[in-house]
């Protein structure tokens, strides 16, 4: 146990000087009240494909077990709305919001290093891991612990000046710090607007996300060579991801354009023209994603969406 000479104060100015919007400091330790929760889930098969989430449990309910010299955990927040809004055009395909910009695992990232940089020269005993959604963390947990937000209905992390458009990251640290972090209360009360409007009824129940109904796992993440009949009749034009629990939302009135000029929305990521998409090669399927997080899908992915896009709206037409 190293205790630090930085103040977790001064942490959390740094934080926000690095252009981080939201930021929290609280104890590292075992998530216990979430463990049953991620268990249940995982039991249900909610997860799908997604084998990576059975995988190192106890890493995701304990930072010890992810880096043992942990003591502390530097929770930050940064909002990635831009103003733009999706076309309702037959021609292309919507995106989901996160994935307009530059990819948010490498802007993250490079500004928790630069806090990391910061925090070992005030203190040059510091270690620490850096944690940007790839990692085997709780992310949303960790950001409801800070006092960042509350977890929504849809299961995505609700701050009161941003909404839940937020990206979350964590910084593990070997140095004793002072919680700083005061918990939100759960804000959404008797609303569930999400939960009505999923046209796939993912959200099985309030908080809970049945990922082999969601559009977004499905498009995303799914690496089947067509969609399954319950998700393709309800894609409502989605080509990559979905925001439609979010777009819903009361909260996210409380929106906010983000001055992080790497979200800024690049050309064709708003609103994707499907022929092209399916027109293109590894090649140019690589240049034109570089740097871009709708290469999860990958190109497989993409063309398998906008063939389904354009079957659905074959079918509509006769």
């Amino acid at each position: 146990m190293i205790t630090a000479s930085v103040t977790s104060r001064a942490v959390k100015e740094r934080a926000l000087f690095e252009g981080f919007h939201k930021v929290g400091v609280i104890s590292a330790g075992p998530l216990e009240e979430e463990a049953p929760r991620l268990k249940e889930w995982l039991a249900r098969g909610y997860h799908g494909e997604m084998s990576w989430m059975a995988r190192d449990v106890e890493k995701r309910l304990n930072p010890l077990e992810l880096f043992p010299p942990a003591r502390s955990i530097v929770v930050v927040a940064l909002n990635y709305y831009t103003p733009n809004q999706h076309q309702e055009n037959p021609a292309s395909g919507k995106v989901s919001r996160y994935a307009w910009g530059d990819d948010y695992h490498d802007v993250l990232k490079t500004k928790l290093e630069s806090l990391l940089a910061w925090i070992r020269e005030q203190e040059p005993e510091a270690e620490g891991k850096i944690c940007v959604d790839i990692q085997p963390t709780l992310d949303k947990a960790w950001a409801v612990r800070a006092g960042l937000g509350w977890l929504g209905k849809h299961s995505n992390v609700i701050t009161p000046e941003y909404g839940s458009w937020v990206f979350i990251g964590e910084l593990l640290l070997n140095l004793d710090l002072e919680p700083e972090a005061e918990p939100i209360d759960d804000h959404c009360g008797t609303c569930t607007l999400c939960i009505d409007a999923c046209p796939t009824q993912a959200i099985t129940e309030p908080y809970v996300v049945d990922s082999t109904k969601c559009i977004s796992y499905a498009t995303i993440e799914l690496r089947t060579p067509e969609l399954p009949e319950t998700i393709q009749p309800h894609l409502s034009g989605w080509l990559y991801g979905c925001d439609i629990c979010q777009d819903v939302c009361p909260w996210n009135r409380f929106e906010a354009a983000t001055d992080e000029p790497r979200f800024t929305a690049r050309e064709g990521n708003v609103n994707a023209n499907l022929d092209q998409i399916l027109e293109l090669a590894p090649e140019s399927y690589a240049e034109r994603f570089r740097g871009s997080a709708m290469k999860r899908a990958k190109l497989a992915g993409l063309q398998r969406n906008a063939r389904a896009l354009l079957s659905d709206q074959l079918s509509d037409s006769q």
